[in-house]
């Protein structure tokens, strides 16, 4: 369904992605895995025709340079970051998309419903909390039954229970049938969602491993995720980094391995500190790359 040929994408002199291959027949589910930098982001991007780029990228056959607007109609795409207004009513949302990929005869509720939105047509986008919002921006991804959805690190803004119930949504949509690309950084997304994973590292393919095989290939550890507001994200870093925990940016929040005996250690650090915590999981198996300073 997708055949990504020898893509490459240069920004100045650094090679967001190098000289890519891979290719996801109808039905598959693969999971971009890699730290910020990785290439993920620029990956996808090319995929969805939205940057220049060496190589050739094909979806359904056609080729998203010179075929990508029949490209784009096999693709349901959700970003980590979305772009409602706020002011907008979500029945208005849906329609309005709709109208943008030329789908015809939408039943809006029926569209909510297969989200978990049924009832909340009549509200502003700005009344949704952040799960319902991702929800809102699957439905409108799936306008028209794409056969191809592509996800960008769709859940790391939400909280735990928001996650779990949209991790539940596209497992349901992996297993009817479409293929899936998407990146990630959490185990548990993978495991649920992926039938393979590709493996990224300064926008090189380095390997590619089972959802099962990931932890044991890339060397499991405990992980702790700190969710930390954008303004304190730096120096949370920098602190940890002092007291002999190799702290890593990712996502809306801060990766720190910690072995068993100190998974406390560092919300206490930064307790001390007096940086805020918005919230923290521990994620289990991750990489030694992933986290090196």
């Amino acid at each position: 369904m997708i055949t990504i040929e020898r893509v490459s994408k240069r920004f100045g002199k650094t090679a967001a992605v190098d000289d890519v291959s891979l290719d996801i027949p109808a039905g598959d589910s693969v999971a971009l895995w890699g730290t910020n930098g990785a290439g993920k982001t620029t990956l996808i991007r090319c995929v969805l025709g939205l940057l220049r780029f060496r190589g050739r990228v094909r979806v359904g056959g056609f080729d998203v340079r010179t075929r990508g607007k029949p490209a784009r109609r096999l693709i349901g795409y959700v970003p980590q970051e979305l772009g409602f207004y706020d002011d907008l009513g979500v029945a208005a949302a849906v329609r309005y998309f709709a109208r943008l990929r030329a789908v015809d005869g939408v039943e809006v509720e029926k569209v909510l419903a297969s989200v978990g939105l049924e009832g909340h047509g009549g509200k502003r986008i700005r009344e949704l909390s952040g799960g319902m919002k991702q929800r809102l921006a699957l439905g409108i991804a799936l306008l028209g039954d794409p056969p191809v959805l592509v996800l960008d690190e769709v859940t790391a803004s939400l909280d735990a229970c928001g996650r779990e119930a949209f991790i539940a949504l596209l497992s349901g949509l992996a297993g009817s049938g479409k293929s899936l690309l998407f990146a990630s950084h959490r185990v548990d997304e993978v495991t649920a969602l992926a039938r393979r994973v590709v493996l990224l590292e300064k926008g090189r393919v380095t390997g590619e491993v089972s959802p099962q095989d990931l932890g044991v290939r890339l060397g499991a550890q405990t992980v702790l995720h700190i969710t930390l507001h954008d303004r304190v994200r730096g120096r949370a870093i920098d602190v940890l980094r002092a007291r002999g925990f190799p702290a890593r940016l990712n996502g809306v929040g801060v990766l720190v391995p910690v072995p068993a005996v100190q998974k406390v250690a560092p919300l206490r650090i930064l307790a001390e500190e007096r940086i805020d915590i918005e919230d923290f999981e521990l994620l289990g198996a991750s990489t030694h790359e992933e986290h090196r300073p």
